[in-house]
């Protein structure tokens, strides 16, 4: 049966972040996952996870200068030292939580660099870093993130995701699955998550409504029919991962909240309790 996860850093924005966890516990939620919680102190966000009886499932590595463009370190070339002390400080903070995942950002291809070579620095880098999380018992990420939403991302596309994935070759790098990214680059999404999640190399889902990336019951994605296949896949292969809902919430406080569009989440949730 699909298992959903609130996205705190999207969801809950009438909370302050923090506050985030409680919130979702309170509408039924069993896990969470967020981006970047770097501004906050490893020990009291713990805490307040701990508090709310929630799992958090996925985390992002620290981006690099997010006001100054930057969209991840992991192919930029010169930025190695960089991205190595982003690896460490997830997974600190993945430790602190015990977040099994962490999603490693590829990063905007530097204008005038050539791609191969940010191909190249994506790939030692990932190896390294896979290796780091080895160690640490936990493991990456990376998603393909469409061109409308991040101009310039370096990784756009299932196949090519996968193809680096299997290049690597270790049991703690994983392809992030996000069926709005994925609609809006590629669509025929049935056929992609019959073919993908039997390999093994899904190891999270995520969801939002296309195109506005609201609730996932707005939109031209029928996600009730691919939740159904979602369930018949996983219990066919066995996949047993999360669905992160990544999106942001058409009402604000003063009209509900994130709390009003939670019907087309609410019949999953309650089958879960």
């Amino acid at each position: 049966m699909p298992r959903f996860a609130a996205n705190l850093s999207m969801m809950y924005a009438e909370h302050a972040f923090p506050d985030r966890f409680a919130a979702a516990a309170r509408d039924g939620f069993q896990a969470v996952e967020f981006m970047f919680p770097y501004d906050w102190q490893k020990d009291a966000l713990a805490t307040r996870l701990q508090d709310a009886g929630l799992l958090n499932v996925l985390m992002n590595a620290p981006p690099g200068d997010w006001l100054a463009g930057e969209r991840g370190l992991a192919a930029l070339p010169g930025r190695q030292d960089a991205f190595r002390s982003s690896i460490d400080a997830a997974l600190s903070y993945a430790d602190a939580f015990a977040c099994p995942r962490i999603h490693v950002m590829a990063g905007v291809a530097p204008e005038g660099v050539d791609r191969a070579l940010c191909l190249d620095t994506y790939k030692e880098n990932l190896s390294w870093a896979a290796d780091q999380a080895r160690t640490a018992g936990r493991t990456l990420l990376i998603e393909p993130i469409n061109t409308r939403d991040m101009p310039g991302y370096l990784l756009n596309r299932q196949a090519d995701a996968h193809a680096i994935v299997s290049d690597i070759d270790s049991p703690h790098l994983r392809v992030q699955m996000d069926l709005y990214h994925c609609q809006i680059m590629e669509g025929d999404l049935t056929t992609k998550l019959r073919a993908l999640l039997p390999t093994g190399r899904v190891g999270h889902l995520q969801i939002a409504g296309v195109p506005d990336r609201h609730e996932p019951d707005q939109g031209e994605v029928n996600y009730a029919h691919l939740f159904d296949v979602i369930d018949t896949v996983s219990a066919q292969c066995g996949w047993d991962g999360w669905i992160g809902a990544e999106y942001r919430p058409r009402y604000g406080a003063e009209t509900g909240g994130t709390t009003r569009g939670l019907g087309w989440v609410q019949p999953w949730l309650k089958r879960g309790s």
